[in-house]
């Protein structure tokens, strides 16, 4: 079964190496399945090679080959190509609209709306985070008083104190681990998380919303001042898995997990 594994090697994603990620998680996939490395974007252009599927891994922010990335999502559909994760993630995979999808529908997210017209229906704080509807990776996150920005292209967020963030990682609908960030300043410094039942319940919430057959998602969420946890970002594209901070038992799961719905899927 030939795939071909896009990712990023030289993409200088801060705190985390993209490329030691990949080189492990394809060292361990091709016991498996015979692989071919390639930049996102060259994608496209190999696709009519007879590869049995895509997966996209550390492919780094897609705002930064939007057009190439927007290409060959069009030719995958229109070839029937298929692709992991698939390509109806509802997630970041779609973009930012889940965000205020899921606060209209009552989840437990950050509150988030895209006009400073609708401030008001935000909890009153003394700072906003502001950021571009289409980005990704913090790029142009500011922090004000006073959003502003055109309607429909910024999300505004209130800024909460929040006392640390922890990511759910899952396979298909399988949990595999969860890391967190003690120091909320420190965002990619992570250790080793003990969910329980009810943090398990609330990242399972999303993964269920995302309606995914298939695929690697994370679940990044806050600890909120009042101690519920709050949804971040739902990473359904290409989610950086931090394995190395997790004990060898713990990659041996994920790899054996990542596997079974790789064949499930082709099959």
């Amino acid at each position: 079964m030939p795939l071909l594994y896009v990712t990023d090697l030289a993409y200088p994603a801060r705190g985390r190496r993209y490329c030691d990620e990949d080189i492990f998680l394809t060292s361990r996939l091709r016991a498996h399945f015979d692989l071919a490395l390639c930049h996102p974007a060259d994608a496209e252009a190999l696709l009519p090679m007879g590869f049995d599927a895509v997966i996209v891994r550390n492919s780094g922010p897609v705002l930064h080959y939007q057009e190439a990335y927007d290409s060959f999502r069009a030719a995958a559909l229109a070839a029937g190509t298929r692709v992991y994760n698939p390509l109806t993630g509802r997630g970041d995979m779609a973009g930012k609209q889940y965000l205020l999808d899921l606060t209209a529908a009552g989840y437990p997210v950050i509150p988030t709306i895209d006009d400073p017209a609708r401030l008001p229906e935000l909890p009153r704080v003394p700072q906003y985070a502001v950021k571009p509807k289409q980005g990704a990776d913090s790029i142009g996150l500011t922090f004000t008083a006073d959003p502003t920005g055109p309607a429909g292209e910024v999300l505004i967020q209130p800024r909460i104190d929040f006392a640390y963030e922890v990511s759910f990682y899952f396979v298909d609908d399988a949990f595999q681990y969860a890391l967190y960030a003690p120091d909320p300043a420190r965002r990619w410094e992570l250790r080793p998380y003990v969910p329980t039942e009810a943090d398990l319940a609330f990242a399972r919430a999303f993964v269920t919303w995302n309606t995914l057959s298939h695929g690697i998602q994370r679940v990044d969420a806050c600890r909120a001042p009042s101690g519920e946890l709050l949804l971040v970002e739902l990473e359904d594209l290409n989610p950086y898995l931090s394995l190395d901070l997790v004990p060898s038992e713990v990659q041996d799961t994920f790899i054996t997990s990542l596997t079974g719905s790789l064949h499930s899927f082709l099959t």
